[in-house]
């Protein structure tokens, strides 16, 4: 049986191998790991589908692969833990529901067939493998079966197979689209190699798959959308003692209480007065969409590069719950154990480099968000508060936001409306 590479989610259709967990002649079991794969920014387990040995392994640590690439073969040996499925050519004369499709379906859930220039030829010029209600529903859609490469035993074509074939095709047919939106968008010369090393010794080390997503996101959103950035600062002093106040409670229920999650319910209180800027736009039909949800998206410095996790509905969430799930997703991203699903269906993204270091600077939108908040490192200040020198901790902001959508005074608004509501953080909000 060949195994090839499965659709990892939506928009995941290639990656890089990181590591290989198995060698030739090795025997598997039914969904043991055999490779990771790094995609975008996550890294994701490939299983095998079937238990047996592993006959040939036809990919290496480094390479780039898409949805379909063949990665192994495998000689199926144990039949009580696979799935029998018909391996005939020869049109079945049972009904669907007497065969056991749906439990290869669940063997390989996602593999994506091949996209054929050419009919698949099948020994002996018979059909394709299939179900005989999968051949009617293809006849009754004017489908060509043998287009398809079947991701089941013999060839089989599975109605998973069918489905993602019907994926394939309209992301395909959509991308000269976004392509000419893109290049409408900017014109952007061919690369061109310098050879540094003409002027003295250089060492060369090979894009991962994170840092060229990185650029990739970043140039896209760098130049398809004009950035503005409002500044401000933010007076910590309060929040701080509630922190220390409270800390030790936190602790004691395995959680960290940071500035963070105040920050964050703070943002969800200043986006429920200003829903512009939780909303996106689409370009393609000229809308603007308004969410209901407060899915905030957490920037996360890693070794590998900044990878953003997605925390959902923040406004339904206590400041316990924020902290202990705040910690776990920062972890597990550190870890690259962070799914792509993850990173997904953010409305409105925080970047926080108080731990850092720094002051104001200019954060680049995650698109298709319209707005992001980059804090700063507080440091202690005089400033004049009720007519006296006293001092306070300070925070800086910076607001950066989709001009296309978001007004100057909008921006001016906001960012005074979150100042607000982080100096006038609520106790009773904080207590576990």
């Amino acid at each position: 049986m060949d195994v090839r590479l499965p659709r990892l989610g939506e928009g995941a259709d290639s990656g890089t191998v990181s590591t290989i967990f198995v060698k030739e002649g090795d025997t598997v079991k039914k969904d043991q790991s055999i490779l990771e794969l790094e995609s975008e920014k996550a890294v994701a387990s490939i299983p095998t589908p079937v238990a047996g040995t592993i006959t040939k392994i036809h990919v290496k640590d480094g390479d780039e692969i898409k949805v379909g690439t063949l990665i192994f073969s495998v000689a199926e040996g144990d039949a009580g833990a696979v799935s029998q499925v018909s391996t005939s050519t020869e049109p079945s004369t049972e009904l669907e529901e007497d065969e056991p499709v749906a439990v290869a379906e669940e063997s390989v859930p996602a593999m994506m067939p091949q996209i054929m220039d050419e009919p698949v030829k099948s020994p002996g010029g018979f059909p394709p493998p299939a179900s005989p209600s999968l051949r009617k529903m293809a006849r009754d859609i004017g489908l060509d079966l043998s287009r398809i490469r079947g991701s089941g035993n013999g060839g089989r074509i599975l109605l998973s197979d069918v489905k993602a074939y019907i994926q394939r095709l309209q992301s395909l047919g959509a991308q000269p689209k976004a392509t000419a939106v893109a290049a409408a968008a900017v014109s952007k010369p061919a690369a061109v190699s310098v050879d540094f090393s003409k002027w003295g010794s250089v060492e060369k080390k090979k894009m991962s798959q994170l840092r060229k997503a990185i650029s990739n996101k970043m140039t896209e959103s760098w130049t398809t959308i004009p950035h503005i950035t409002q500044f401000d600062n933010v007076d910590i002093t309060d929040v701080l003692a509630l922190r220390k106040k409270y800390q030790k409670a936190y602790e004691k229920k395995k959680a960290n209480l940071t500035l963070t999650p105040f920050i964050m319910k703070a943002v969800v209180e200043t986006l429920k007065k200003h829903p512009i800027f939780n909303a996106s736009m689409d370009e393609a039909a000229e809308e603007i969409v308004y969410k209901n949800y407060y899915h905030l998206g957490i920037a996360v410095d890693t070794e590998q590069g900044l990878i953003v996790p997605v925390i959902r509905d923040v406004d339904k969430k206590s400041m316990l719950e924020l902290s202990i799930e705040l910690q776990d997703i920062a972890e597990r991203t550190r870890q690259r154990k962070v799914s792509l699903e993850e990173m997904q269906g953010g409305s409105f993204t925080i970047s926080n480099q108080g731990g850092i270091g720094g002051s104001h600077f200019t954060p680049i939108i995650n698109k298709p968000e319209v707005a992001i908040l980059g804090v700063g490192r507080g440091s202690l200040q005089a400033v004049v508060k009720n007519k006296k020198i006293v001092q306070r901790v300070i925070v800086p902001l910076g607001l950066s936001y989709d001009h296309r959508v978001i007004d100057g005074a909008n921006a001016a608004r906001f960012i005074t409306d979150f100042v607000q509501a982080l100096q006038g953080f609520k106790e009773e909000d904080v207590k576990s």
